[in-house]
């Protein structure tokens, strides 16, 4: 079940982070910030932090979308992650198609994502391409020296 994430849910949502081994210790401490931010700021914002809800109850994906600063109806998917031992079984381009039919009820134009290009991520660029992205960019160097940045883009008038 795919739903709002609240205040509660962030201890579990950062287990699944680190557990996830997409982000590393240091990029946690980030994330507790981004959700303790989230959670006391303003409401109306248009960002929004979701999880997938494991039928137990137990989280077992997370994702994070906000409008793209200085923009008309473009929006980022900032942060997509799902455990380890759910991937591959479509939660992740569930999360994805969650997300692409709440930003058209709202009108917006198109989502932007970006990933590491590096080979540990093969997988999660293989994702965005099933889900009908378009690889828009590629900065070269971007993350690290030899760690490139993949930008891909998805007009949401097509979902």
């Amino acid at each position: 079940m795919i739903r709002p994430t609240v205040p509660d849910d962030t201890p579990a949502l950062l287990a699944l982070a680190l557990a996830g081994d997409l982000f590393r210790p240091t990029e946690i401490d980030y994330l507790r910030d981004m959700l303790t931010d989230y959670f006391g700021g303003n409401p109306d914002s248009g960002r929004f932090w979701i999880i997938d809800q494991h039928e137990n109850g137990d989280p077992v994906g997370l994702a994070f979308y906000e409008p793209a600063a200085f923009t008309t109806g473009t929006c980022n998917l900032q942060l997509i992650a799902i455990h380890r031992d759910y991937q591959g079984r479509g939660r992740g381009a569930k999360m994805i198609r969650h997300i692409e039919e709440r930003l058209t009820e709202r009108g917006e134009r198109l989502l932007l994502v970006e990933t590491s290009g590096l080979p540990g991520f093969e997988r999660t660029r293989t994702l965005y391409f099933k889900c009908g992205f378009s690889e828009e960019a590629c900065i070269r160097d971007f993350y690290n020296a030899g760690e490139d940045k993949i930008v891909f883009r998805k007009a949401l008038t097509n979902i």
